[in-house]
């Protein structure tokens, strides 16, 4: 099976970076870092390894905080609390995933190894990578009667899921990947959070901050403020200047608006299963839920990211949205009435597999199509 048409390999053939940081975080704090950071790896290792090293970093910390905080209750009053050193790592290995995001391409370039399938490669991740940070800092408030409820925290994701899908929006028109500044601001805050929190202890987030103001709403605040005052503005910001330059990609209102119809599609479909599941399935298995959701996204981010690199169409239903609404019905339906967690269980592991069979198909078609090992730098040897 190919995911990739020979269409889209010869957009990718033709493809050349564009991407636009202007964070002032990033560019004069995070950047010097990189840069000295940079200089302590090997000229021979190859930058997709570093990219999938931070990836799985993250993927540790959601596994770890999975097995302290199962049900997300571990940071109420009354509970055993997650362990301070847990949180020492949880910040330490955020902060060097977030710092192995940054040093991919400066290796890449160090190297004279980028490629099409480097920023493919690292772009595909992150869109997994948004469900991993999101869920794993939620721990720090948890559920309880001073955190925030499953339900807001299910909101909260898809603010960022929005966010981040909204940038390759703007590059599938304009061209040009404008690097989001909630991104940095975020992973450097989380750290710190994580670090505070294992001298503080998560009693610290109890009282109010500021009057009645509890930090709970700050991080709520903080989110819906940063996709709103900044993320969503400088967005159409970008959009509406490439429209005055006449330099847009797609020019009718359906093409311009394409992408976005599948991530809505998959939230409608998401949050009706929310308000009519018959167990209240969120409230049961909000982990799980929040796994699917984001693992469903990042398949159709993927598929988003290798139009607007390949230049060709996006289409406009992601084919993951069908076992979604399948699930969707049978729950409706009645005909499973005792089994919605076992269902969502299956439809989670069949969506998780068919979505790394999807990656690695791409990854080894692009590794032939660009004659390139994804994990090395050496080249592959004819047959």
């Amino acid at each position: 099976m190919e995911y990739v048409s020979p269409e889209q390999l010869a957009g990718f053939s033709k493809y050349k970076y564009s991407a636009v940081d202007s964070n002032p975080l990033s560019l004069y704090v995070m950047h010097p870092f990189w840069n000295a950071i940079v200089k302590i790896f090997p000229t021979w290792l190859a930058p997709n390894l570093i990219t999938f090293s931070g990836f799985l970093l993250l993927v540790f910390n959601f596994f770890l905080m999975a097995y302290f905080d199962p049900d997300f209750y571990a940071s109420a009053p009354d509970h055993q609390h997650v362990p301070n050193g847990v949180w020492i790592v949880v910040g330490l290995l955020n902060f060097m995933a977030y710092t192995l995001d940054g040093v991919d391409g400066k290796q890449a370039r160090r190297t004279n190894s980028s490629t099409p399938l480097g920023e493919l490669f690292d772009h595909g991740l992150d869109s997994w990578a948004c469900v991993y940070f999101v869920v794993t800092v939620y721990s720090t408030f948890g559920r309880g009667s001073t955190g925030v409820s499953v339900f807001v925290l299910y909101l909260l994701l898809w603010v960022v899921l929005f966010s981040f899908i909204l940038s390759h929006w703007e590059k599938y028109n304009t061209g040009i990947l404008f690097l989001p500044w909630g991104y940095d601001i975020s992973q450097v805050t989380i750290s710190i959070v994580y670090i505070v929190t294992a001298f503080v202890g998560v009693e610290a987030w109890y009282a109010p901050f500021l009057f009645n103001f509890l930090y709970r709403d700050l991080f709520t605040a903080m989110i819906i403020a940063c996709a709103l005052t900044v993320t969503l503005p400088m967005s159409l910001y970008n959009f509406y200047k490439a429209y005055k330059n006449n330099t847009l990609k797609h020019h009718s209102v359906y093409e311009i608006l394409l992408p976005l119809v599948s991530p809505v599609l998959l939230f409608l479909l998401c949050t009706a299963w929310v308000f009519l599941s018959p167990t209240d399935i969120l409230e049961v298995q909000p982990r799980l839920f929040y796994f699917m959701v984001g693992t469903a996204f990042a398949n159709i981010s993927c598929q988003l990211i290798v139009c607007q690199m390949s230049s060709t169409r996006c289409q406009p239903l992601n084919w993951m949205l069908l076992p979604i609404a399948a699930a969707l019905l049978l729950v409706l339906s009645g005909l499973a009435p005792g089994s919605e967690t076992l269902l969502l269980y299956l439809l989670t592991a069949f969506l998780t597999l068919a979505h790394i069979h999807y990656g690695v198909v791409v990854v080894s078609q692009l590794s032939r199509h660009f004659n390139i090992r994804p994990f090395s730098l050496r080249k592959p040897t004819p047959d």
